[in-house]
């Protein structure tokens, strides 16, 4: 036994007592690793008909070497420009379709071997498939025939999907819009081994340009000379035959979108001048309308460079935005602009108005609505009805509109919080119009809504029938699952009554049925197995409990696999914060103990098999109500929230108190410092990928808009590095090398642990190679279950 013993502590001080340590990857113990190195059921796409279904399997990780590929990170984008395509893409390897009423899925024939597939998209009349496939050369264009359950390749490996929007079918089914591989791209600077022409300046001409802080930015002449290689398209007609026409030539192509009845084409392009502050979706771009024969109709848009815009989160740009298709007229073109300049501090009574114009586009655009808040978008119906968003950040208002497009007069039929998911009333049901394009299902004066369901006595999914002569809304159906879970996910067909549902329990895998509520009639179209075995017999339950100022608060909790009544365990307290303006909506209850137990990479579940009691998604509402922002009661609400949810546990007699570990991703991984720095109710923490010195962060973060020099002591306050020196407990800290999420940059973690080990605080530092904000390679994610593991067994199991 003292050999044992002498043998453990020996191993704990080879892995923990060193500076610097070159470990290969790690797996974890038998226990997780059967649970994070399962099969998982495929992905599935319905066709809006509800008569076919395609089954999509993929790994459930990418490998090392495919995170190792070359790599570009440009103007908020990542490219392998070997292949061409988003280099962290995630791609599908095999594929089946079936009809639904059949009982077998067919196996695709002639798929290519080591299939990369991605990007796919259903023809106008949904009889086939195109999709992506990436080799090691390059990206070819591949189509699936439903029917016969055959693959095909129509192009070699030379298009460029590096700008998304990468194929579009034509309303014919028999060709498609394709960017494709320039003939005149130079070849690419190595920008590591170039030599320098001179030094990169950068000028301010006094205008406030008050930006996030952005990732994978352009920072020299060579990345925009490589941006602009990697973003120029030509763009070619493609026959599902294999055909090429020329349709536009070579430029740096964004967004290609076809009117409703395919007449036109709506291509957007980047200009220059670039930027080295925002990501190319903020660079000058015009827009251009085309005819089927490539033939210049009418420039519709030209957005300048979108740098410098008023200050808060319901800024904008001024001009024309979110300009799109209006989906039940053949050719009409809508888009929005600001009327208070973009300035959510200007007083004005409307702040956006809506215009549309007719094809043409030679004629006076029609104002059509106006919104007193910030325009978010519209549901289309026909001439004279239409259902239109929006909303304000800072009171978190959502207004909905039914108007009329053709007299523009306009009603709000909602207004709420929509933080307040109780009052949700749903979202508008939609179908496909004689267009192929999704509008509001009508029936006569009737719409319809889908919702979640949340109310104090649980969650039951709903569908209303909406009579927008009336305002009255008539319930036909809620779902009357106690011990299950059932989400609706489209109306397959409002008049008969179909709808594609997903049911799913603690132990059961989500499957698909369709549900026909006015037979009350229930059909399964998937029967997959649950992969999760040894987490069937898990006892998992949704506890609720009050923070010290009468707040509710919820977590979802999981007993250890092995326990006994009366034994103490230790604990994993897993959160992430959210901001809240009212402590009604804060206190609502959104989990559901029905829900299958899935533990997803990051997921703390895993550890029920090694003896821990779980407790999931804790509540960690920050909640700012009158004048106040949450963020002013930042660290008080934290530790409240942390203290209510570890005595809540406590008192159900499960824990040993002194036994309980934080952790969270991203900002629960600055929650979890935090907690370190302002409380001592924690035997160690975890913290994956986060943020933890806020003056990093200058103009804002999560959902702080006030700047580091409006609110210096809120940002001081809440950086567990500038609170460095009061950490005595035990913290790990892992992060990606190639984080690409504002705020959350490598260097937080490296700094904060540099500042922890020189104040000497129990720390230990895990970077890992090539992994972004959320991780994907196996190694990666086998390798930080194992740290995990180990962390969790000394500091907080075998705590002295």
């Amino acid at each position: 036994m003292a050999k044992s013993l002498i043998k453990l502590l020996l191993i704990f001080v080879c892995l923990y007592g060193y500076a610097q340590q070159n470990l290969t990857y790690q797996k974890p113990s038998k226990e997780i690793l059967e649970l994070a190195d399962a099969d998982l059921a495929p992905g599935v796409q319905i066709d809006s008909k509800g008569e076919h279904m395609v089954l999509l399997y993929r790994n459930q990780y990418k490998s090392i070497e495919e995170l190792s590929e070359t790599e570009l990170r440009l103007a908020g984008l990542r490219i392998n420009p070997v292949t061409n395509i988003g280099s962290r893409t995630n791609y599908y390897t095999n594929l089946k379709v079936k009809q639904v009423k059949d009982k077998e899925a067919k196996q695709v024939k002639g798929l290519p071997d080591n299939a990369r597939l991605s990007n796919f998209s259903w023809s106008p009349d949904e009889s086939l498939i195109a999709c992506l496939n990436t080799t090691p050369k390059g990206v070819e264009v591949w189509i699936v025939n439903i029917e016969n359950a055959n693959a095909y390749k129509i192009s070699n490996a030379n298009v460029n999907a590096n700008m998304r929007s990468t194929i579009n079918w034509f309303k014919d089914n028999k060709h498609l819009l394709v960017k494709m591989l320039p003939n005149d791209r130079k070849e690419l600077i190595n920008t590591a081994t170039a030599v320098p022409s001179g030094p990169t300046v950068s000028v301010s001409n006094g205008a406030k340009a008050q930006n996030r802080t952005y990732q994978d930015l352009l920072k020299t002449p060579n990345d925009e000379f490589n941006f602009e290689q990697l973003a120029r398209s030509e763009i070619k007609k493609l026959s599902i035959n294999g055909e090429i026409t020329d349709f536009l030539d070579a430029d740096m192509y964004r967004g290609i979108s076809f009117s409703p009845d395919g007449n036109y084409i709506m291509v957007t392009k980047i200009k220059r001048p670039f930027s080295y502050l925002v990501t190319y979706s903020r660079f000058p771009s015009e827009s251009n309308i085309y005819d089927l024969n490539g033939k210049f109709v009418k420039t519709v848009n030209n957005v300048p460079l979108d740098e410098v815009r008023p200050k808060g989160f319901m800024a904008t740009r001024t001009g024309k935005r979110s300009m799109q298709w209006r989906s039940d007229k053949p050719a009409t073109i809508v888009w929005a602009e600001a009327l208070d300049k973009g300035d959510p501090e200007v007083k004005v009574d409307y702040r956006d108005v809506v215009y549309q114009l007719d094809a043409p586009f030679n004629g006076q655009p029609k104002e059509i609505l106006k919104t007193k808040q910030r325009f978010s978008g519209i549901r289309w119906g026909n001439d004279n009805i239409a259902i239109a968003f929006d909303y304000w950040w800072n009171t978190r208002n959502l207004k909905t509109y039914l108007f009329n497009p053709t007299t523009a007069e306009a009603k709000i039929i909602s207004d709420r919080n929509y933080q307040d998911v109780y009052s949700d009333p749903g979202d508008f049901v939609s179908s496909k119009n004689k267009y192929g394009s999704y509008t509001l299902t009508i029936n006569g004066d009737n719409l319809y809504l889908m919702g979640d369901g949340y109310s104090k006595e649980g969650q039951f999914p709903f569908i209303d029938e909406y009579n927008i002569k009336t305002g009255k809304t008539k319930r036909l159906y809620k779902s009357k699952y106690t011990d299950k879970l059932e989400s609706l996910n489209f109306a397959i067909d409002m008049k008969k009554g179909d709808i594609l549902v997903r049911i799913e329990s603690k132990t059961d895998y989500p499957n698909y049925y369709i549900r026909n509520i006015k037979k009350n009639k229930l059909t399964a179209i998937t029967d997959f197995d649950n992969p999760f075995k040894s987490l069937e017999s898990v006892d998992k339950r949704v506890i609720n409990y009050k923070r010290n100022d009468g707040l509710d608060l919820e977590g979802t909790l999981y007993l250890p696999l092995d326990y006994k009544e009366g034994e103490k365990y230790p604990m994993i307290l897993w959160a992430y914060p959210r901001e809240y303006k009212d402590k009604a909506s804060a206190s609502q209850s959104t989990a559901n103990p029905n829900e299958f137990v899935y533990p997803y990479w990051g997921s703390p579940i895993y550890w029920v098999t090694k003896g821990y009691v779980v407790l999931d998604d804790a509540a960690f509402p920050i909640v700012g109500e009158g004048n106040k922002e949450p963020n002013d009661t930042f660290i008080t609400q934290l530790v409240a929230n942390a203290k209510a949810a570890i005595d809540a546990v406590d008192n159900l007699g499960y824990i040993d108190p002194n036994k309980v570990a934080v952790g969270g991703h991203s900002y629960g991984a600055f929650m979890t410092a935090n907690l370190l720095s302002h409380s001592n109710l924690f035997a160690a923490g975890i913290a994956r990928s986060g943020a933890y010195n806020r003056t990093l962060t200058p103009f804002g973060f999560q959902s702080e808009e006030r700047s580091y020099w409006e609110a210096p002591e809120i940002y001081n306050t809440m950086s567990p590095f500038m609170n460095a020196d009061k950490i005595k407990t035990p913290l790990l800290l892992i992060h990606g090398v190639a984080d690409n999420n504002s705020g959350t940059y490598p260097l937080q973690s490296e700094r904060y642990f540099n500042a922890l080990k020189g104040l000497g605080a129990p720390v230990r530092l895990v970077m890992l190679p090539k992994e972004s904000h959320g991780y994907r390679a196996k190694e990666s994610i086998m390798h930080m279950l194992w740290e995990q593991d180990q962390w969790l067994e000394k500091h907080v199991k075998n705590k002295k």
